[in-house]
Order: C-alpha cells, then sequence, then structure tokens
C-alpha cells in the first residue's frame, strides 16, 4: 500500500523529532558529571539544531533531485547540499557552546573540559560529517525504499489494467452482429459459390482464432495483423455487395514492426461499421502504414463524416486509447478527424 503525501509527512515530523531526540539524550548520557541545566538546554538546542538543519537539506533535494532518474548531476547537488547542511549544522553547535559558555550558568571543570574539547574545529567537522551523514543515508535509503514500492505496486497495476483492457478487446473484438452477419452471408453464398463459400468460412474461423489466442500478448508483427484485416475485409465486401473499396498503402519496411494486437483491425472495423456501412453507395477505406523517425505511423481514412451515434459506446476506440496509454504512456498519439469528406483515424507508435 502506498502512502499519501499528508501521511508520509507526517511520519517524517514524528521520526524527526524522535530521531533527534534520542540522539541528543544519548550524548547527554554518555558525558556524565554535568548540570540538569546543561542537559536540558543541550536537549532542547540539540532537537532544535538537527531538525532546522536537516530539514532544510530535505525540502532542497525534494525540490531539486529527480530520484525517479538519479543521475550524476543530481549526486553532485546532493553533496553540495551535505556540505552547506554540515556547515550549518556545526556552526549552530559551535555558537550554542559559545553562547552557553560565556552567558550560561557557571561551568563545573568537567563541564569546561567538556567545552574546550567541543570548541575544537576539527571536532565539530567530524561531529556535523558523521551525524548529518548518517541523516542523508537514511533519508535517500527510505526514499529507495519508497521508489522501489512505488515502481511495485505501478507494476501491478499496470498488469491488472493491462489484463482488463485485453479483456475489453475481446469483448469489442468478438462483435455477434459480426459473426451472425458473416454466417447468413455465408449461407446465402452457398447456393451460389460453395468454394467462396468455404474459404469465407475459413477467414472467419480465422478471424475468432485470432481474436481468442492473440488477444492475451501486447505484440505481435504487422503482417500477421494484416492478414486478419484482409479476412475481415472479404467478409465485409460480401455484406456490402460491392460497396466497399480497400486500398493498402503500407510499406515494406514496417511488416516486421511489433504492434499492439487488434490495433489496426478495431479501425477498419469503425470505419465499415460507422462509416460504410451509413452511406448508400458505400465508400472506399484506405490504411496506409509507413516508418516516420523513430515512429510507426498508422492512418485509416474512410468516405464519410465524423458522427457519434447515441447508442454507440465507442468500446473500440475506448480499447485503442487505453492500450496505447498503457503501453506506451504519452509517447503514443490517437487521433480521430474529419477531412474533406473523409474520417481519418492516426496513430502514431513509437518503435523503441
Amino acid at each position: 500500500m502506498e502512502l499519501s503525501n499528508k501521511k508520509r509527512n507526517y511520519i517524517f515530523w514524528a521520526l524527526q523529532f524522535l530521531g533527534w531526540g534520542f540522539i541528543n539524550c544519548l550524548s547527554i548520557f554518555i558525558l556524565r558529571k554535568v548540570s540538569t541545566e546543561l542537559i536540558v538546554y543541550s536537549i532542547i538546542f540539540g532537537i532544535f539544531i538537527g531538525v532546522f538543519s536537516t530539514s532544510i537539506l530535505r525540502w532542497f533535494l525534494k525540490r531539486n533531485i529527480n530520484f525517479d532518474s538519479f543521475g550524476f548531476k543530481d549526486f553532485l547537488k546532493v553533496s553540495a547540499a551535505f556540505i552547506v547542511t554540515c556547515a550549518l549544522f556545526g556552526g549552530m553547535n559551535y555558537l550554542f557552546g559559545y553562547v552557553y559558555a560565556h552567558y550560561g550558568p557557571g561551568l563545573t571543570d568537567t563541564e569546561i573540559q567538556i567545552f574546550k574539547m567541543y570548541d575544537g574545529v576539527f571536532i565539530q567537522i567530524i561531529n556535523s560529517i558523521f551525524i548529518v551523514g548518517a541523516w542523508t543515508v537514511t533519508y535517500l535509503v527510505i526514499k529507495l525504499l519508497l521508489k522501489l514500492n512505488k515502481d511495485r505496486i505501478e507494476r501491478l497495476e499496470l498488469n491488472t489494467h493491462l489484463k482488463q483492457a485485453q479483456l475489453n478487446t475481446l469483448k469489442g473484438q468478438i462483435n455477434p452482429h459480426f459473426m451472425f452477419n458473416s454466417l447468413n452471408n455465408i449461407r446465402g453464398l452457398m447456393l451460389e459459390d460453395v468454394e467462396k463459400s468455404r474459404e469465407m468460412l475459413t477467414k472467419l474461423s480465422e478471424i475468432l482464432r485470432y481474436s481468442l489466442t492473440k488477444n492475451n500478448v501486447n505484440a505481435i508483427s504487422v503482417e500477421e495483423e494484416l492478414e486478419m484485416v484482409d479476412n475481415y475485409i472479404d467478409l465485409s465486401k460480401i455484406q456490402f455487395e460491392g460497396r466497399l473499396e480497400f486500398v493498402k498503402e503500407v510499406d515494406k519496411d514496417t511488416l516486421a514492426l511489433q504492434i499492439p494486437p487488434m490495433i489496426i483491425q478495431l479501425l477498419i472495423e469503425n470505419a465499415a461499421k460507422h462509416g460504410i456501412s451509413n452511406l448508400k453507395h458505400g465508400g472506399r477505406i484506405v490504411l496506409t502504414l509507413q516508418k516516420e523517425e523513430e515512429r510507426l505511423v498508422i492512418e485509416v481514412r474512410n468516405t464519410g463524416t465524423l458522427r457519434i451515434g447515441k447508442n454507440t459506446t465507442q468500446l473500440g476506440l475506448k480499447n485503442i486509447r487505453q492500450r496505447l496509454k498503457l503501453l506506451y504512456a504519452e509517447k503514443a498519439s490517437f487521433n480521430l478527424s474529419e477531412n474533406s469528406g473523409e474520417v481519418v483515424a492516426h496513430i502514431k507508435i513509437p518503435l523503441a
């Protein structure tokens, strides 16, 4: 379970005061034969100095360090902030010691010896590096553990969303109306051309097999996806009775590229179902695939206008957007527009 920012802040401040309180109480117990006044002031100001200096360090780290992609520049920033914090921590401790020794209660012989040792610059440097260094290492380790936990949760959520997207794609792909229409069309075709009807039955079975077996993978080749598209078009042409024209403009160097399954097929199905089927004289669907720098560009154009019916769920388009977002985050894009009497679906997928 991932903690909210509010809970993290509560835990941080609780650990700050408890940790610095423990360190300062421990140091006083180690130094015996000191007055009660020195113990009280040392604990109070020791906690204040520790909390103040390291809280400033934390504020700087949160706003200037990218823990998701920690690099050499971030290391330099952490090192510089660590040095500044050590100087602040040591300087404030030295100032407290100076003020108490000169303006505080009278010191015992033991306390005078302690303050003489405490005034040493080398001692202050070693003390600051050790204590602030321990705090910094602890803070960075906790940040690393939180990031690992966050990454684990994100991976689990991603897998869950991918499974749901695959299920939704399967639901959208096995369109009962398309199946029933195809079977009825093939039955009617049997009276005219038995061989053709057998061929169409084979294509329909290939579509079903593809839908059921390829739905649980995240990438297939373009060539394999186009085989299903061809099967779908051949079956649709029977239904449209010559009113559907299909054109492929595919660069050969795109055939081996990997894409999410059913992406192109869902675009073609959407063009046929919501575009060509609404036109009395039919129309044309044009599929274009090409490489553009480090991206695969998929474009499907169909005759018609961009109208979203009231009763349509747009499940196919939602599946495409969801799949692209889950697999490529913001690196992929999907746009649907109308241009000069055509509806244009445009997808860009990163190749690396």
